[in-house]
């Protein structure tokens, strides 16, 4: 996009001349005048363009970038993954930003066959057959998959465990006081979900994470078990970048997966707008939320594809739909579709490797230090949780004056309280690595850590 108006004052006479208008006034005599801007803006009198550029760099620099300025450890949910220039180029096309529903196949085939091979992918990703063409974020997908649930099951007992992101846990907890479903909380023992601890009877749904959002990689074979004991469906709430050398949910016999595609090409943006994945076994199919895009072929034999399963969308259905969801996120989902796309398997495999290899190693130089424990000695992916001697968020503040985000104080991300973390949980704090992290960074966070519990 141009910083610079391209508009000569023949091409303004010239499209107004083709609208039959003749001023500017004319253009926008539809809206109200109360809320025209008639005086001009007066922002830069007699300065200069460099002059006005400069000063709005320095409001931006007040903003202090966690990927542009300091060096991002923080996660969480949210992580700093490499976007290629590919995917940024293919993604920003006006094809993809400016398309809206595909409810007209015949001007939309486009659109349709890039969700369709999202679809594809989430399906590789998960190992689950039946995906949707996305949802808000994972959030969402976890609540639509309570909803799936209740109407699977026709129960309303939604048993989670403490492992599964606190922000996910806020949003059920919140759309449970309109649909009257009960939710319990499982409690973490040394990072793990002690499913022995909570009465898992005429459960609708039993949610676990892979791994949970303390980073801890939990053996899900128990949580699957009770499910299929209590006739509950068994959702799993998985980390899509893990997918690459770890088990996918499918692998683990969920019936639900639901994710947080994020990673896969959109910048942290403050918090969104992200990517909800959701995927599903055959046999619920018909509850599943949001949009699908099928295949088929049209009158002239020749493969196109449709929004498919229609009828099980609220628009259509109102009074028997499974979901009031009836979109997605098109832009996002395509570019994931893209950036998968260029990974591949092979790429994919080798960013979770080096996720897991980097957090390993700052790991292993950080529980040396004075001053730090481990919160769980269980095995972990690419985040690991902390207790310090001192509060996380005096810690984070020293480091971030180091260009260092130290990474996310449990406290503030689970509101205070939590029963995944028992003790100490404000000097609690969440390490994250990615494949962007190199030697020289991750050795200067040893450092700034070991000068900020020095002090």
């Amino acid at each position: 996009m141009a910083d610079y108006l391209p508009h000569t004052i023949d091409d303004v006479s010239a499209m107004l001349a083709f609208l039959g208008m003749n001023s500017l006034d004319d253009l926008f005599a539809h809206i109200p005048a109360a809320i025209r801007l008639t005086g001009g803006l007066d922002v830069a009198d007699g300065m200069s363009e460099p002059d006005v550029a400069a000063i709005f760099a320095g409001y931006t620099a007040a903003n202090r970038a966690k990927t542009t300025v300091m060096t991002c450890f923080a996660g969480g949910g949210a992580y700093d993954h490499e976007v290629p220039a590919v995917v940024k180029a293919l993604a920003n096309r006006s094809e993809f930003v400016t398309a809206y529903t595909p409810y007209q196949p015949e001007v939309a085939q486009g659109v349709l066959q890039a969700i369709f091979e999202y679809q594809t992918l989430v399906s590789r990703l998960s190992g689950l057959p039946i995906p949707n063409a996305s949802l808000y974020d994972a959030a969402t997908a976890l609540v639509e998959a309570l909803n799936m649930a209740h109407g699977a099951t026709g129960r309303s007992k939604m048993v989670i465990s403490s492992g599964i992101h606190p922000h996910w846990r806020q949003v059920a907890r919140t759309f449970a006081r309109g649909t009257g479903h009960e939710i319990v909380e499982v409690p973490l023992r040394d990072g793990v979900t002690d499913w022995s601890s909570v009465d898992t009877s005429n459960a609708a749904a039993v949610v676990a994470a892979y791994p949970n959002y303390l980073g801890v990689l939990e053996d899900l074979s128990s949580a699957k078990a009770l499910a299929v004991e209590h006739g509950a469906l068994f959702v799993v709430g998985a980390d899509p970048v893990a997918a690459g050398v770890l088990k996918t949910a499918g692998q683990w016999g969920a019936d639900v997966f639901v994710g947080e595609g994020q990673a896969f090409g959109t910048a942290l943006s403050f918090g969104g707008p992200y990517l909800g994945l959701f995927a599903c076994t055959e046999v619920l199919v018909r509850r599943l939320p949001g949009r699908i895009v099928g295949e088929t072929v049209d009158s002239s034999g020749r493969r196109a594809f449709v929004t498919t399963l229609r009828a099980r969308e609220q628009d259509i259905r109102r009074e028997k739909a499974t979901s009031n969801v009836c979109t997605n996120q098109t832009l996002m989902a395509v570019t994931a579709a893209i950036q998968l796309g260029w990974l591949g398997t092979y790429g994919l495999r080798e960013i979770a490797t080096r996720c897991a290899q980097g957090a390993h190693y700052l790991y292993d130089q950080l529980v040396r230090l004075d001053g730090v424990a481990p919160v769980s000695t269980q095995p972990f992916f690419r985040e690991f949780a902390l207790r310090l001697s001192k509060p996380a968020s005096e810690v984070i503040s020293f480091m971030a004056d180091r260009d260092v985000l130290a990474g996310l104080a449990v406290a503030a991300l689970s509101a205070g309280a939590d029963p995944s973390v028992e003790l100490d949980i404000d000097r609690v704090l969440l390490v994250t690595v990615t494949e962007r992290r190199t030697k020289d960074e991750i050795d200067h966070y040893v450092k700034s850590l070991r000068e900020a519990l020095s002090r």
